[in-house]
């Protein structure tokens, strides 16, 4: 089987084609190139071009017509870049996946699973979620992605495809055999401002330290990359089985505060770094992590890595990133 994965040469997607190929499953690139890299494509089958674009679509289905599934993994995903342009993000993310699901059903795709976030959920008080908690979306990027989720949940209810969302937590790590790790230099998430910290030994800011926390800063659920990339092979292999299902959180069910992420950072690294604390970014919430086991449940899924082993291929990609990317 081959499977078309929008956004295939990002971060995500990439590391999603590689754990495809592991399993046999044969990936079909779609990017655009405007976050993701072409050297994340290389020796897979890699089309230029945006999801929007139906003649590219078209051609895509006419020359791979043993594709049996989308992953649409295409999107911006930057928080504060959204509340800045928030227009930007609504076409970006929103718009164009609109179109895009168009010209799948145009080209007979039945089914399709769309790389959400968990930051769409309402915070509980002990910061867990579950499938059914409520939503709360905090920016303008959170909400592009429950907009989607509503958009796809009335076309599927409707039309001949089948959507499957997997609510992501926060990924980090990089593939272990290091074919593809973050493509950003200068990453916005905490670890690749831990990293960044690391490499040019300035001070790393906590952005934000009043929130009702344990110890007063954000709260994830920390999940590695490849974990998360598993978790889309197992969708695929048993998509046809999941019956109704059309949210499935991945996470670890764990929560790290930014404190203690900062802990385990300098328990991996060479040296320990320093950290300042400064006020919260526009959009950033509490956070949560996932109570759920509905991944164990339908896919056979939990995952297997740590956090320590997170940061450490995080780390180890950092330093082979600029022989990688050209």
């Amino acid at each position: 089987m081959r499977v078309l994965i929008s956004g295939g040469a990002g971060y995500i997607g990439s590391t999603v084609a590689s754990a495809c190929m592991d399993a046999g499953i044969e990936p079909v690139i779609l990017d655009s190139l405007v976050t993701g890299r072409e050297e994340f494509a290389e020796g897979r089958r890699f089309y230029r071009g945006d999801i929007s674009d139906g003649t590219l679509i078209d051609t895509i289905f006419r020359e791979n017509p043993d594709i049996g599934a989308v992953v649409h993994c295409a999107a911006l995903i930057v928080v504060p870049d959204s509340v800045a342009d928030p227009v930007g993000y609504y076409r970006a993310n929103v718009t164009k996946s609109l179109e895009f699901t168009d010209h799948l059903l145009r080209n007979g795709c039945r089914r399709m699973i769309f790389s959400s976030s968990a930051s769409i959920y309402q915070t509980g008080d002990d910061f867990t979620v579950d499938e059914d908690s409520p939503l709360d979306p905090q920016s303008p990027y959170a909400r592009t992605k429950a907009v989607c989720e509503g958009m796809f949940a009335d076309i599927s209810a409707t039309q001949p495809i089948k959507i499957l969302s997997l609510r992501y937590f926060n990924p980090v790590g990089a593939d272990p055999q290091m074919r593809t790790g973050l493509q950003l230099r200068r990453p916005s998430h905490a670890l690749g401002k831990m990293i960044e910290a690391h490499e040019y030994g300035t001070p790393f800011q906590i952005t934000g330290t009043d929130y009702p926390t344990r110890d007063g800063s954000g709260i994830r659920d920390y999940i590695h990359v490849w974990d998360l990339a598993l978790a889309h092979v197992a969708a695929l292999e048993r998509f046809d089985d999941l019956g109704g299902t059309a949210v499935i959180n991945l996470g670890t069910g764990e929560g790290t505060t930014v404190r203690e992420l900062v802990d385990a950072f300098n328990r991996v690294a060479d040296r320990p770094i320093e950290v300042v604390e400064t006020q919260r970014r526009p959009g950033d919430a509490a956070g949560a992590y996932t109570r759920s086991d509905r991944a164990k449940r339908l896919l056979g899924w939990e995952a297997g890595f740590t956090v320590e082993q997170g940061i450490g291929h995080s780390l180890q990609w950092a330093s082979i990133r600029d022989s990688r990317l050209t």
